[in-house]
């Protein structure tokens, strides 16, 4: 209830803005980091531009966008994961925007194959594994956490995470839906405990001692490195990594990403804000401050992910990985992978 007055407010705030006739782009926004609500602060410093900002989950805003229809005062849908873009795209909720830009500063494999949405951030779905437990010659492939030499040992979250789904429908991409099932089936048989919480939940459970290995995105490593609480660092500093696949098609990458609503109120401010928030000086703060990849090329990775070994990232489209969510979840459902 208090998430839902807030949006409210925003909306009131948005109308009282427009009233003015002030400069203003008005975004809707599933990211919920400080470092995002600074960015859209240096934004306003930089152009004059007024961000207004509502935040709430992505279903919630894809909701509200498909039902304010042409009424919308909404000019960008920030949220995560291609699968809930490619969602937003069917629904006809963003339109396409190019410019030289834009083109440049996010490669063709983070942004929609119609330009409909691109990439801001890239986080990859790497194993986090005990040391102790497992030797690193032992890790390979995502394809190979079905052998049976996993079993009672895997940590992952539900299935209905988008995260999963979106690894999933990369295997259906790689191998076909037949050997995605029976991946999906085995790996499932190989959990060390029914899927529950977060990717930071799998991490403290690694530590623990309740499985061997987990599936996680690489920035709640980051994150949970510099936590303030000692226990969460030691948690994570109890891991180690290894980015599968990294010797084959490449291992599995997600985003962060944005699009400008299909009836954006201020078109240029919003294809501004894009532009903005791919440029340097934007991915270099997200890369600092959360420890995400930076989709701009020219950009390097925070300090502590180059301690890592290097992301030899797999280049399928992630258009494509939206596309192939519905089968993702489908097959989850079939195998029983709650």
């Amino acid at each position: 209830m208090k998430q839902l007055i807030w949006i409210l407010g925003g909306f009131l705030f948005f109308a009282a803005c427009q009233s003015d006739e002030k400069e203003v782009v008005n975004v809707y926004s599933h990211r919920h980091y400080d470092v995002d609500r600074e960015l859209m602060e240096a934004f306003t410093e930089s152009t004059g531009i007024e961000v207004q900002l509502v935040s709430a989950s992505a279903d919630e805003l894809i909701q509200k966008l498909s039902m304010e229809g042409e009424n919308s005062p909404a000019d960008i849908l920030i949220t995560v994961d291609a699968g809930r873009l490619e969602r937003a795209k069917a629904k006809g909720l963003f339109q396409p925007v190019s410019t030289p830009t834009l083109q440049r500063q996010v490669p063709r494999h983070l942004r929609d194959d119609d330009n409909h949405w691109y990439g801001l951030t890239s986080r990859a779905r790497i194993l986090a594994y005990h040391p102790n437990r497992v030797e690193r010659d032992e890790l390979s492939t995502y394809e190979a956490l079905a052998d049976d030499k996993w079993e009672g040992r895997i940590l992952a979250r539900s299935s209905s995470n988008v995260y999963n789904q979106s690894l999933l429908a990369s295997i259906i991409e790689a191998n076909g839906i037949d050997s995605a099932k029976t991946w999906a089936r085995k790996v499932k048989e190989n959990l060390a405990r029914s899927p529950q919480g977060g990717d930071r939940d799998q991490i403290k459970a690694v530590a623990a001692g309740e499985g061997d290995v987990a599936l996680v995105n690489t920035y709640y490593i980051g994150l949970m490195l510099n936590d303030k609480d000692e226990r969460v660092r030691e948690a994570a500093e109890s891991v180690e990594l290894f980015f599968p696949n990294s010797e084959g098609r490449g291992t599995h990458v997600n985003v962060s990403g944005a699009g400008v609503t299909r009836h954006a109120p201020n078109k240029e401010n919003a294809i501004a804000l894009l532009e903005y928030l791919t440029g340097e000086q934007a991915q270099s703060r997200w890369a600092s401050a959360n420890y995400e990849y930076p989709v701009n090329p020219e950009v390097t990775p925070s300090a502590v992910l180059q301690q890592w070994e290097t992301l030899n990232p797999d280049t399928v489209s992630l258009s494509v990985l939206g596309e192939k969510n519905e089968a993702a979840v489908r097959i989850f459902n079939e195998v029983g992978w709650n």
